[in-house]
C-alpha cells in the first residue's frame, strides 16, 4: 500500500522503476545577520526577482531586504500573496511575476508565503529562494506546497520538481517571530518521528531507513533541547532547535519521500482546517494530531508504546505550550456535526490516515480526537469510546 500511494503523490515518479527525490535545496546558507552576505548569492540567480511575502512581512522586506538587493543593481517587484496559498493568491501572482518580466521568485515570511512562493516559481518554471522569518514549518526546505481555500482550508499539496535553489535561515530574522511560532514549528518537526516510523519503520530500502532515522534523532534533539531553546532565544539550544525545525525536518521528507512525510497527525491537521480555519497555525493542529495518532494506536491496537510515548508528549506539550486538546485550539465548543466533519475529511480516500497499519473508522477517529489527554488505563488496553460518549464531549 505505501508503494501505491507514493506513487500517486510523488510528481517525479514515473511509471517505470526510475524514482527522483528532491531531497535538499541546492545551497542553505545560515547564520546571524547574513542577509548581506547572501545577497550575492540570490543575485547569480536572476536579475528581476519578485518578492512574494504577506502583507505585513512584506513592509520588513522594504527595510531588510530590498535595500541589499538594490546595491545588487536588481529590479524588484514585490507583491502581498493575500489570505492563503490559495489559487487565486496563485494566478494574481503568476500575472504579476509575467508584468514584471521576473527571472527568479524570492518567498519570505512563514510557511504559506513560502508554499506560494515555491508554487509559483514551480508553475513559471523559475529558480526561488526561500527566506524564513520564523521557524513554524519545514517549507523553506521542502519540494511540496500545500494549497489552501481562501478561508484557510486545506484542498491539496503539489509536489514539486526541485527543492529551492538556495535557503537563507538568518537567525536574528527568526528571533523577531512571535515565540508561539517557533513552538509550532517544534510540533510539526516531532511529528516526523511517530509518522514516518509507522509508515515506513520496517521498510528496508536504504533511504528509507535513513529518513526514519534521521526522525528519530530529530525527535531526541527537540525532547532534549527545545524547553531550554524556549527559555533563551538566540541561544546555541535555541539555534539548534530552528535548525531542527527547519532544516532537519525537511531532511526526513526529503529522503524518504512522500511515504515518508504525513500519516495521521497531517490527517487530522487537514480535516481541522474546515472547522478551525485560521484560529491556530499549522503546527499546533499537528502536534495535536500526533495524540490523535497515538491514541488510535492504542484503542485500535491496544499498542501500550503507543499509550505512553501518548502520555510523554502531553507532559512535554505542557511544559512548551502546544496544544493537547480540542479546547487548546480554539475549539471547545465544537459540535458533534463539526467534529464529523473534520473526521470525515481526515479519513478521505486519498488520505494519508490509510498509511496507518490498521482500518480506521469514522467512529474511532471522532472518539480518539475527543480523548487525546484520557488517563491510560492498562485493564482495558483497546479504551473503547462509545459515541455516547463523543456526545458527552462535544456540543449537540
Amino acid at each position: 500500500m505505501p508503494n501505491q500511494i507514493s506513487t500517486q503523490t510523488l510528481s517525479t515518479q514515473t511509471p517505470s522503476s526510475l524514482l527522483t527525490l528532491a531531497i535538499a535545496p541546492a545551497k542553505v546558507i545560515r547564520g546571524s545577520n547574513i542577509l548581506q552576505t547572501a545577497s550575492t548569492e540570490i543575485a547569480r540567480l536572476g536579475n528581476r526577482p519578485l518578492i512574494v511575502a504577506g502583507k505585513q512581512t512584506l513592509a520588513i522586506t522594504k527595510e531588510s531586504l530590498q535595500p541589499i538587493l538594490e546595491q545588487q543593481k536588481l529590479d524588484i517587484a514585490a507583491a502581498d500573496y493575500g489570505a492563503d496559498c490559495c489559487e487565486a493568491s496563485l494566478e494574481s501572482l503568476r500575472k504579476a511575476a509575467k508584468a514584471h518580466k521576473a527571472d527568479l521568485i524570492i518567498g519570505f515570511g512563514g510557511g504559506k508565503a513560502l508554499d506560494t512562493a515555491k508554487l509559483v516559481a514551480h508553475q513559471l518554471q523559475l529558480p526561488v529562494v526561500t527566506i524564513p522569518t520564523s521557524a513554524a514549518t519545514c517549507a523553506a526546505w521542502s519540494a511540496l506546497s500545500n494549497v489552501y481555500s481562501e478561508d484557510g482550508a486545506f484542498l491539496y499539496d503539489v509536489a514539486l520538481s526541485r527543492c529551492p535553489d538556495l535557503l537563507i535561515l538568518d537567525y536574528d530574522l527568526i528571533q523577531t517571530a512571535p515565540q508561539h511560532t517557533l513552538v509550532a514549528g517544534i510540533g510539526d518537526a516531532i511529528a516526523k518521528w511517530y509518522e514516518a516510523s509507522v509508515s515506513s519503520g520496517h521498510s528496508q530500502q536504504t533511504l528509507i531507513i535513513g529518513a526514519v532515522q534521521q526522525a528519530r534523532v530529530l525527535r531526541d534533539i527537540l525532547l532534549q533541547k527545545s524547553v531550554a531553546a524556549l527559555q533563551t532565544p538566540g541561544s546555541e539550544d535555541w539555534q539548534e532547535v530552528v535548525d531542527a525545525s527547519v532544516l532537519m525536518a525537511g531532511v526526513v521528507g526529503g529522503l524518504g519521500g512522500a511515504q515518508c512525510r504525513t500519516v495521521a497527525a497531517h490527517a487530522v491537521h487537514n480535516g481541522l482546517t474546515h472547522i478551525a480555519g485560521h484560529s491556530s497555525i499549522h503546527g499546533e493542529k499537528v502536534a495535536y494530531g500526533i495524540l490523535v495518532q497515538l491514541r488510535l494506536e492504542e484503542m485500535v491496537q491496544g499498542n501500550q508504546l503507543a499509550a505512553t510515548s501518548r502520555q510523554q508528549l502531553v507532559k512535554f506539550y505542557a511544559e512548551i505550550g502546544l496544544p493537547q486538546k480540542l479546547s487548546d485550539l480554539g475549539l471547545g465548543n465544537i459540535t458533534l456535526a463539526e467534529l464529523q466533519t473534520a473526521a470525515e475529511i481526515a479519513l478521505n480516500p486519498n488520505s494519508d490516515i490509510h498509511r496507518l497499519p490498521f482500518k480506521v473508522a469514522l467512529e474511532q477517529l471522532m472518539a480518539a480526537m475527543v480523548s487525546t489527554t484520557a488517563p491510560v488505563d492498562s485493564r482495558d488496553t483497546t479504551n473503547r469510546v462509545s459515541v455516547r460518549g463523543i456526545s458527552d464531549e462535544v456540543e449537540q
